[in-house]
């Protein structure tokens, strides 16, 4: 059996919340407390959850934007976070990131040659009238044209704005490319093209993709498994079709109530979880999610239900499972 792509074990990221007038350290934010998964070559790994349960964070800690308090992450074999500077250069053109908002992503004051570019001139090694043909190449690969080469970020659309994004993250053939909801900026009209567009760049480059969304509608469409993440933790992963078909969380199964049903013959329960998230200041002992679940018994607000695998490639943290 061939190892991973990329392995996660035990990644955690707490940031300090400062106050007084030294401002000291007075609590944590346990932003990522214990994230395990894996991701295969080629495959689409969907990570979904509430706004700020951490899903961004996590992407920053792979892309070595931040550094982590405790665990390691496998890429390729080798640990990201025992590379020098040199072999973490090697590792930005394996590894590559699309952004939420490609309004502020993109640099208003370069040209689109100049973004798409950008990370040939950092990695070295070609001329400039060659670095140009690959962008130009590029862009007609996200459906743009060398017409748009010397235009301003201002100039374009939003979902143009993400193309660009999207070609810039292809410029050094990755293997992995993080995808931070990159269409929940955009119109309605437009995701579609950008999530058609991802899929084919997906096929066409064997790309793996780690799909951070909130819009569970999109997860299903395009992921092949699907991550549940609640306040830092993760509580279920499994297939796309298990996930959808036959949640076993408590979280997921609230989730997945509240996707609209395009059938209006379709009839289903809606959840409504009672309460609000709680802080990631101070989290709830035992399982995070029982102060607003329906099914919780005592053992939940005494004791951490650890992230088990229960069939095949299906896991949960419930300890109702």
């Amino acid at each position: 059996m061939s190892r991973p792509l990329l392995e996660v074990t035990n990644l955690k990221k707490h940031f300090p919340v400062r106050g007084g007038v030294l401002l000291r350290t007075v609590a944590w934010i346990h932003a990522v407390d214990g994230m395990s998964f894996t991701l295969d070559e080629e495959e689409i790994l969907g990570l979904v959850g509430e706004s700020g349960c951490g899903k961004t964070t996590v992407l920053r800690l792979l892309m070595r934007l931040i550094e982590p308090m405790e665990g390691s992450v496998m890429f390729q074999g080798n640990s990201i976070f025992d590379m020098k500077k040199d072999d973490l250069k090697l590792l930005r053109r394996r590894m590559a990131m699309v952004f939420q908002d490609p309004y502020s992503s993109l640099n208003p004051r370069m040209s689109v040659v100049d973004i798409v570019g950008e990370p040939f001139i950092i990695q070295g090694g070609i001329s400039r009238i060659e670095r140009e043909e690959r962008v130009v190449g590029l862009l007609e690969k996200v459906g743009l044209s060398s017409f748009h080469l010397n235009r301003y970020p201002h100039e374009f659309s939003g979902g143009e704005k993400q193309r660009i994004g999207i070609a810039r993250a292809l410029a050094q053939d990755p293997k992995l490319v993080l995808a931070d909801e990159p269409v929940s900026s955009l119109d309605v009209s437009v995701r579609a093209q950008v999530l058609n567009l991802l899929k084919d760049l997906h096929e066409e480059f064997k790309l793996s993709y780690l799909y951070v969304s909130h819009d569970l509608a999109v997860v299903k469409h395009l992921c092949d498994r699907t991550l549940v993440m609640y306040l830092g933790k993760p509580v279920e992963m499994g297939s796309t079709r298990e996930v959808y078909g036959d949640p076993i969380h408590p979280y997921t199964k609230a989730l997945i109530s509240a996707v609209p049903v395009m059938d209006p013959d379709t009839k289903r329960e809606r959840i409504i979880l009672r309460g609000s998230v709680p802080t990631p200041i101070d989290p709830p002992p035992g399982c995070r999610f029982h102060p607003r679940c329906s099914a919780s018994r005592s053992i939940c607000a005494k004791e951490e239900p650890t992230f088990t695998q229960i069939e095949g490639g299906r896991f949960v943290a419930c300890h109702l499972s």
